[in-house]
């Protein structure tokens, strides 16, 4: 078994910020009442100083049709090469703000909004975290498949995950 260990406030927003710009894309759930509920993956564009996820959706999308019938989400990031996992619930809302869309745009969007900053489906989804959790390695990777093998080769236990709430 690993350790536990709950973070609060800054710690938690640091961590939250830690996993999901290290992993980037997550599996973006709406719909979250009906089975099965809706998902697709969706790349992360920010995480802002108080811990709010953002990301950048069609206005004609099912998912932004979802958001405005329900606003509870979940995003699950999962980065297995390094161990890192991460699961955020949420409120979404769908925003039109020209001064944060400048602040996260890429040129990669382009490949959903060919007219650019100034398409007129681009609108933008706030994510604020209302419970999360991760699992991540105390050691890193590496260190944590050593003591995996040296575990089974001896038949003790391995302790090397973390994990624990995160209160944003």
């Amino acid at each position: 078994m690993g350790e536990v260990k709950n973070l609060q406030r800054d710690a938690a927003t640091e961590k939250l910020k830690e996993l999901a710009e290290d992993i980037k894309v997550c599996m973006f759930c709406t719909d979250l009442g009906s089975a099965p509920f809706q998902t697709r993956p969706m790349g992360l564009q920010q995480i802002d100083d108080s811990g709010n996820l953002w990301f950048m959706s069609s206005s004609e999308s099912d998912k932004n049709a979802e958001i405005q019938n329900d606003q509870d989400v979940q995003l699950i990031f999962s980065k297995n090469s390094d161990a890192h996992f991460l699961n955020v619930f949420g409120k979404a809302t769908i925003l039109r703000d020209k001064a944060k869309l400048d602040e996260v745009w890429n040129g990669l969007a382009k490949a959903w909004f060919t007219e650019g900053k100034d398409d007129p489906k681009i609108t933008l989804i706030k994510v604020q975290p209302t419970e999360a959790y991760y699992w991540d390695t105390k050691d890193g990777k590496m260190i944590s498949l050593i003591k995996i093998a040296a575990a089974a080769v001896t038949g003790k236990s391995m302790d090397g995950g973390i994990e624990g709430r995160l209160r944003v």
